[in-house]
């Protein structure tokens, strides 16, 4: 790669890195409603609670490995989810040593209202954007959906 090809990887990277985390940012504001009496999770909560809803039961080390926490901090967040009753705790159907943690029905509408927030403000914002603008993002999430995953 070339010396210019460089600088402007470096420059796609950087403009990249700032406008993601704004929108990241501005999509974890997005998902809380002022006012309304609902709990006020954090993010690693909320993504906690996100999972749990989207993969379905399993044990805390599994959502710890799922979420990339260590067990102890995993311990923690759970513990505040049960607390507001979002979460339930079981024993493992064949191992009584283990547990099993799954969503309550307050916690699935928990996710689904955040979600609906957050995916009418996001549809706000591409209505104002160009047809042009509209079909370059929509060719552009798989490939920024790649660099996630990598």
């Amino acid at each position: 790669m070339t010396s210019s090809g460089t600088r402007a990887d470096a420059g796609l990277a950087t403009g990249l890195r700032i406008s993601v985390s704004r929108l990241a940012r501005r999509l974890r504001v997005e998902r809380t409603a002022p006012g309304q009496a609902e709990p006020v999770l954090s993010d690693t909560q909320f993504a906690a609670l996100a999972t749990l809803e989207k993969h379905g039961a399993m044990s805390p080390g599994e959502l710890a490995g799922h979420e990339r926490v260590q067990p102890p901090s995993m311990t923690r967040v759970i513990a505040a989810l049960e607390e507001w009753q979002l979460v339930t705790r079981a024993a493992h159907a064949s191992d009584r040593r283990q547990v099993v943690l799954t969503v309550t029905p307050a916690g699935r509408e928990l996710v689904a209202r955040a979600r609906r927030r957050r995916d009418a403000w996001l549809a706000r914002r591409l209505n104002e954007l160009t047809p042009q603008e509209r079909a370059t993002l929509r060719a552009a999430a798989p490939i920024l959906e790649k660099l996630s995953q990598s």
